[in-house]
C-alpha cells in the first residue's frame, strides 16, 4: 500500500474530530475549593523544599490563610447571590453552587480553621529534648518504639505533612456536598477519606492503637466505597448517565431523548432500588449511623485526638450535606421508598447510639457514640423531607461541629505521665482541681444533651420540629426519649467533674497555647450564641435550604 493511500486513510478517520470543545470553567464560583486545594499542593511544595526547622511555621500559616481565604469566597459568592438568587450549575454540571453547598462549605472552613488551631499545639506535652512536642508521630514511616523513631524524638522531627493532608481533605469535603453528578460525588469522597485514613494513624502516643485504628478505619471505609461505586454504576445502568438531574427525570419519567445504547436497561426498577441504597449506604458509614457504625469508637478513640475532633465535626457536616442532595434532588420521585428506610435508621441509630454510651468508660469512646446518637437525631430532619428539614439540618451541623471540636479540645488537656488521661475515672474531681476546663467542658456536654440556652436545643427542637411537621411524629417521640437517656451521661461526666473527691495521682490540666484556647473559646462563644439568639442563623439556614436542580 503507498504512502499516499495510508496518509488518505488516516485523514478520512481523522475528520469528524477536529474540534474538541474546551470544557468552561467557572473559576470564581469554584474558587473556595480551588483555594484550598492549590493550598494542600504548595504545602506539599513546602515539605519538598523549605528547611525542618522552618516547615511547621510555613505550614500552619499557610493552612490559616487559604481556608480564611476559601472562607472569604464563600461569603463573597454568598454575599452576590449564588446561594438564592443565582444559584446554579458549575463546571459543565458536575458541582452546584446554591444555597446548602455554600452554608456547608461555610461550616466545614471554620471548622477546618480550629481545627489547623488543634493540630498546631505544641504546649501541652513536656519538651523533649529541648524540643516542641505536638500531637503527632515525630516520624510516621518509623515502627513504634523502634530505633530510629527515639533518633527522630532526639532530633526534634515533627510530621508537618499533617497540614497538607487536612486541607486535601477539606477540599474534598468541600466539593462532596455541592457534587451535581455521581462521579464527582465519588472522587470527593475518596480525596477527603483517604488524608483521613492517614492522619488516624500518627498519633504520637499509643502508636499502635493509632495505626490500629486507621487500618480498621481504611479496611470499612474502602468497604464503604466500593459498595459506592457499585451503587454508581448500577444507577447508570438505570438512567443513561451520572448527572443528578437526568436520574431524578428518568425516575419521575419525564426524560425527552432515551440513548438507544441503553434503552433496555434504562428505566429497570431493580437497578434503581439496589444501587440507590448502595450509595445511601456508602453515605450513612460516613455519619456513622447504625449499623454502619461499628468503625466509630474505635477511630475515635484511636486517632490523634485533634484528628477525632475535625473528623467528628467536618466529615459529618459533608457526609450529611452530599446525603441531602441525593434524596432531595435525585430520589424525590422515591420518597415513599426511601423514607420508611430511614424511619428504621435513624430509630436504631439515636436509640443505640444513646444506650451503648451509658456503657463507656473512655471519654472518647463515649464522644463517638454520642456523635453516632446525633447522626440520628439530624436524620431525623432528613426525613422531614421538606424545606424546613434541610434548614433545620443545616442549622444543627453548624451547631454541632463547633461543639465537638470544643470538647475534643477540652479532651486534650487533660493528662497524665502516658499523655491524655481518657479514661474517665481519671477525670474524678476535676471541677476542683481547674474549675475553668471543667466548667467549659460542662457547657459542651449540656449542648451534647441539648438542654435549653444551649446551641443543642436549639438545633434538636428545630429538627424535631421538621420532623413532626413533615408526619414523621413517631421519631420525634423516639428521638426525646433517647435524648433522656443520652442527658443521663452527659450528666453523669459533670457529676463526676464536680461532685467527686480528686485522686491524689489524678491527671493534671495542661495549660495550651493561644491556639487551642482560641479554638475551646470560639466553641462556647457558638455554643452559647446559637443557644441564646439562634433567630439569625436559623433564617440564614432557611434562606440557604433551596437545591437547585
Amino acid at each position: 500500500m503507498s504512502a499516499s493511500a495510508v496518509h488518505s486513510l488516516w485523514t478520512t478517520a481523522a475528520d469528524p474530530i477536529t474540534k474538541i470543545d474546551a470544557p468552561k470553567i467557572e473559576y470564581g464560583q469554584l474558587s473556595p475549593t480551588l483555594i484550598v486545594i492549590s493550598a494542600a499542593i504548595i504545602g506539599v511544595l513546602i515539605e519538598a523544599f523549605v528547611p525542618r526547622r522552618s516547615r511547621y511555621y510555613a505550614q500552619v500559616f499557610l493552612s490559616v490563610v487559604a481556608l480564611a481565604a476559601s472562607f472569604a469566597a464563600v461569603v463573597a459568592l454568598a454575599a452576590r447571590g449564588y446561594g438564592t438568587t443565582k444559584a446554579g450549575i458549575a463546571a459543565m454540571g458536575a458541582i452546584a453552587v446554591d444555597g446548602p453547598a455554600l452554608f456547608l462549605q461555610g461550616t466545614i472552613l471554620l471548622a477546618g480553621i480550629l481545627g489547623v488551631f488543634t493540630f498546631a499545639e505544641r504546649r501541652l506535652d513536656p519538651e523533649a529534648h529541648g524540643n516542641k512536642v505536638d500531637s503527632f508521630a515525630a516520624q510516621a514511616a518509623s515502627v513504634p518504639g523502634s530505633d530510629s523513631e527515639k533518633a527522630a524524638v532526639k532530633a526534634g522531627f515533627a510530621t508537618t505533612e499533617v497540614f497538607p493532608l487536612l486541607l486535601f481533605a477539606i477540599g474534598g469535603m468541600l466539593i462532596f456536598p455541592a457534587a451535581n453528578d455521581l462521579l464527582t460525588l465519588f472522587i470527593a469522597l475518596e480525596v477527603f477519606s483517604l488524608p483521613l485514613y492517614l492522619l488516624c494513624a500518627v498519633a504520637r502516643r499509643k502508636r499502635l492503637l493509632s495505626q490500629e485504628a486507621a487500618v480498621k478505619y481504611f479496611l470499612l471505609g474502602a468497604f464503604a466505597s466500593a459498595f459506592t461505586l457499585f451503587g454508581i454504576a448500577l444507577l447508570y445502568g438505570y438512567a443513561g448517565s451520572v448527572k443528578y438531574a437526568t436520574i431524578a427525570q428518568v425516575v419521575d419519567g419525564t426524560i425527552g431523548d432515551i440513548n438507544p445504547a441503553l434503552a433496555g436497561t434504562m428505566g429497570n426498577d431493580a437497578l434503581l432500588l439496589i444501587g440507590s441504597a448502595m450509595i445511601v449506604m456508602g453515605l450513612l458509614f460516613k455519619v456513622g449511623a447504625v449499623p454502619f457504625h461499628m468503625w466509630t469508637p474505635d477511630v475515635y478513640q484511636g486517632a490523634p485526638t485533634p484528628v477525632t475532633g475535625f473528623m467528628a465535626a467536618a466529615t459529618k457536616v459533608a457526609a450529611f450535606g452530599a446525603l441531602l442532595r441525593l434524596l432531595y434532588v435525585v430520589l424525590p420521585g422515591l420518597r415513599w421508598d426511601w423514607r420508611p428506610v430511614m424511619w428504621a435508621v435513624a430509630v436504631v441509630t439515636m436509640l443505640g447510639g444513646a444506650i451503648v454510651a451509658i456503657t463507656q468508660t473512655d471519654i472518647k469512646r463515649l464522644l463517638a457514640y454520642s456523635s453516632i446518637a446525633h447522626a440520628g437525631f439530624i436524620l431525623a430532619g432528613v426525613i422531614a423531607a421538606s424545606p424546613d428539614g434541610v434548614s433545620s439540618v443545616l442549622f444543627y451541623l453548624g451547631a454541632y461541629s463547633f461543639v465537638t471540636i470544643g470538647a475534643f479540645a477540652v479532651v486534650t488537656l487533660v493528662r497524665d505521665a502516658g499523655g491524655e488521661a481518657t479514661h474517665l475515672s481519671k477525670w474524678a474531681g476535676l471541677g476542683r482541681r481547674s474549675p475553668l476546663v471543667a466548667a467549659v467542658f460542662a457547657v459542651f456536654l449540656l449542648a451534647f444533651a441539648g438542654i435549653p440556652l444551649t446551641s443543642g436545643f436549639a438545633g434538636k427542637f428545630a429538627v424535631f420540629k421538621a420532623a413532626a411537621e413533615g408526619g414523621a411524629g413517631a421519631i420525634v417521640v423516639v428521638g426525646v426519649i433517647s435524648s433522656a437517656i443520652a442527658a443521663f451521661f452527659y450528666i453523669r461526666v459533670i457529676v463526676l467533674m464536680f461532685f467527686s473527691e480528686p485522686r491524689p495521682e489524678g491527671p493534671t490540666v495542661a495549660v495550651p497555647s493561644p491556639l487551642t484556647m482560641t479554638a475551646i473559646a470560639v466553641g462556647v462563644a457558638v455554643t452559647l450564641v446559637l443557644g441564646i439568639a439562634p433567630q439569625y442563623f436559623l433564617d440564614l439556614a432557611g434562606q440557604a435550604g433551596v437545591f437547585v436542580r
